[in-house]
């Protein structure tokens, strides 16, 4: 199954979060990665929605999205025109290995947030595949802890979530 990123414009607002992860609840559809954060402007926020599934699926969810009325916008990111990022927290057993595992760090350009005298932490963003990639290569050094926050992500170019905003079910209340 393919993973799809919907970007989602809400009024900023006590509980939309409820209704919005809700709304895929009460349909079964899991939420692999959720992002919230405010905009620019204090009276939105945009939450960032990681989903797998096909062409089909993707729609349904963003039909049902759109029918809550504090949805403003909902936008499908391309894939293969967005910018996505990730951010990661990796604590590592360093010990005698630490020079290794500071020099993998610096190849995957993760900042040492964290040092003590067995342990490391580094941060790291990027896509899936870098965050991925660099967790992998700790685990021989003993990768003790891991957190992951979901994507943000961004069309490339001149389009935003903006132009998505006029809707033809925006008086429509769905529980």
């Amino acid at each position: 199954m393919q993973s799809n990123v919907l970007s989602v414009l809400v009024h900023n607002q006590p509980g939309v979060l409820v209704r919005v992860a809700g709304m895929f609840s009460r349909r079964g559809f899991n939420i692999d990665s959720l992002t919230v954060g405010v905009t620019q402007d204090p009276d939105f926020s945009r939450i960032t929605v990681t989903v797998r599934g096909n062409e089909a699926f993707v729609d349904q969810v963003k039909k049902q999205i759109e029918k809550l009325v504090e949805v403003v916008a909902v936008q499908i990111l391309p894939l293969d025109h967005s910018v996505m990022r990730g951010m990661a927290l990796l604590k590592v057993k360093a010990g005698d290995n630490r020079t290794e595992v500071l020099k993998l760090a610096e190849i995957f350009r993760a900042n040492v947030v964290d040092i003590s005298g067995t342990t490391v932490t580094l941060e790291i963003t990027g896509d899936e595949g870098k965050i991925n990639a660099l967790a992998e290569l700790l685990v021989p050094y003993g990768l003790l802890e891991t957190i992951q926050t979901g994507l943000v992500a961004l069309e490339r170019g001149e389009n935003t979530i903006y132009q998505y905003g006029e809707r033809e079910n925006y008086e429509q209340n769905v529980l």
